[in-house]
Formats: structure tokens, C-alpha cells, sequence
């Protein structure tokens, strides 16, 4: 060893290079693991919404299709408070909007917009929508999300805007259904002068997105007051989607959320 080495390792230290693993979602072997398990990542993700205080009062609903029965899903019960959601009090409701497994009523509006979307997207596991506070507010803009740091590029090419029927309550199943046309193949939706809807192949992916969402629309809306913002170039933009707008992605950076509840409050499994 140099000298100069040495006064840059003075113990002589050689570090050991160890391959290291990925985590990927569980892989549950049986049905009924499978609907426990996104029961359990249901009931998380409503805990994560409470924490983050996107839900107020009883608008909010977040769902899950059942893994064996694919027109049922999973949904929180009209009502209850996001922040002390436990597995037990989900309920599950068919696409006629009927209660089949619980004895909580389901909020109207969570079965006409997520019956559309689970119909007409068969790949879509999960979907969530809050009336978030800057989610609700850059909805009444009318304006597609503009890319202006680098978290925003998650939705780039992937995000639409739904103008019919803003403003008033969702309560009819073919409102679902045209919000759900205008969604298509993306992950997230600005319905105009309502909020934010994101969906995904697992609840932490559109859990994720959701809030990831909401922090865009805050972005924007501080630095469209602010003065003119940059917008990043197309080819930066899709590399950004490339690279953290995946499915993977988004399931992996909801997983320090689960770290903490499983940690801080895991009574969300009972």
C-alpha cells in the first residue's frame, strides 16, 4: 500500500463486494393467500391515505379486485376513517353494486367509478381516488399535467383529463364507465373540478401514484404562482417515465410506507 493510500485507508481496510437482491412483490401460492395478502395491502394503503391526511370526511374509496371472483372488489366501508382501516372491516361488493361479503354499506360513488374501471380494464388490480386538497384544485384548471421535475416524469404520456360531469357527485355506473374510456391504457386521471384517480397491477403501485399525483399537482400550482416555470424535454421526460413510471416501480416506493406500518401499527392485519 502507497502512502497515499494508506492516508486514505489508514486501517488498511479492504471493503468485500456482496451481491445484493431486489425486492419484487410476494407471489402468494394459493386464492385465499392471495385475497389475504391484498386485503392486507388495502387496508395499508387506506392507513398511508390517512396519514398523509388525503382523505377527508367520508368521500375517498380505494378497491381491489378479488383474485378469484374478478367482478367483485374489495373496498373500504362508506364511513369508516381511513387512519383505522384493519382488514376485518373491508367489505366486498359485485359490479351491480350489491354488499357480498360485510355489513357495512359501500359508498355509491365508490361503485360507480371503480365498477367502470375494473369492467374495462381487466389488468387493473387496484385503483384509488381522494379528494385531495391540491389534487381537487389543479382539477378545476382544466390543464394536463405539465412535466416540470423529475417525480412528474412517472406520468408522462401517462395521464388523461376528464371534463364531463365535473363538479357533481358520481353516482351514476355510466359516469364510471366514460371516465374509465377516457382513462384507456394510462394510470392516472384528473377529473375536471373533482380530483384524482390512479390505478395499478397491485394497491402500492396505484396507492403510490396517487400520491405521487397529488404532490405533481402541488408542484405546479406553487410554481405556476411562483413565476414560468421549465418544462423538461420530451426525450428527458421519457427516460423519466422509463425509468419510475413502471408497475415494479411504483409497488417498490410504497414499500418504506409498509416498512413503517408494520413497525408503528400493525393492528391494520387484524
Amino acid at each position: 500500500m502507497t502512502d497515499v493510500q494508506s492516508r486514505k485507508n489508514p486501517g488498511g481496510f479492504e471493503p468485500e463486494y456482496n451481491d445484493v437482491s431486489f425486492p419484487f412483490p410476494e407471489i402468494p401460492e394459493t386464492i385465499e393467500a392471495e385475497r389475504l395478502h391484498r386485503k392486507q395491502r388495502l387496508a395499508a394503503g387506506l392507513r398511508v391515505l390517512g396519514r398523509l391526511r388525503l382523505a377527508e370526511g367520508v368521500a375517498g374509496h380505494v378497491t381491489v379486485r378479488d383474485p378469484e371472483h374478478e367482478d367483485h372488489f374489495w373496498v373500504n366501508p362508506f364511513g369508516k376513517n381511513f387512519k383505522y382501516m384493519t382488514v376485518s372491516d373491508l367489505i366486498c361488493v359485485d359490479h351491480e353494486g350489491r354488499v357480498v361479503i360485510g355489513d357495512r354499506p359501500v359508498n355509491t360513488a365508490a361503485f360507480a367509478i371503480h365498477s367502470g374501471l375494473h369492467k374495462a380494464r381487466p389488468d387493473v388490480i387496484a385503483a384509488a381516488h381522494c379528494h385531495s386538497m391540491y389534487g381537487r384544485t389543479f382539477s378545476t384548471l382544466g390543464q394536463p399535467l405539465k412535466m416540470l421535475t423529475q417525480d412528474d416524469t412517472m406520468f408522462y404520456d401517462d395521464i388523461a383529463l376528464h371534463s364531463d360531469g365535473g363538479g357533481a357527485v358520481v353516482l351514476d355506473p355510466a359516469d364510471g364507465e366514460k371516465m374509465a374510456a377516457s382513462l384507456g391504457d394510462k394510470k392516472a386521471l384528473i377529473h375536471q373540478n373533482h380530483g384524482l384517480i390512479t390505478v395499478g397491477g397491485s394497491v402500492d403501485a396505484a396507492i403510490w401514484w396517487f400520491v405521487a399525483l397529488e404532490r405533481a399537482c402541488q408542484t405546479q400550482l406553487v410554481a405556476l404562482a411562483a413565476g414560468d416555470p421549465i418544462e423538461i424535454p420530451h426525450d428527458l421526460a421519457v427516460a423519466g417515465h422509463q425509468q419510475q413510471g413502471n408497475d415494479l416501480s411504483g409497488w417498490f416506493q410504497f414499500q418504506p410506507w409498509m416498512e413503517e406500518l408494520m413497525r408503528d401499527e400493525p393492528d391494520f392485519l387484524d
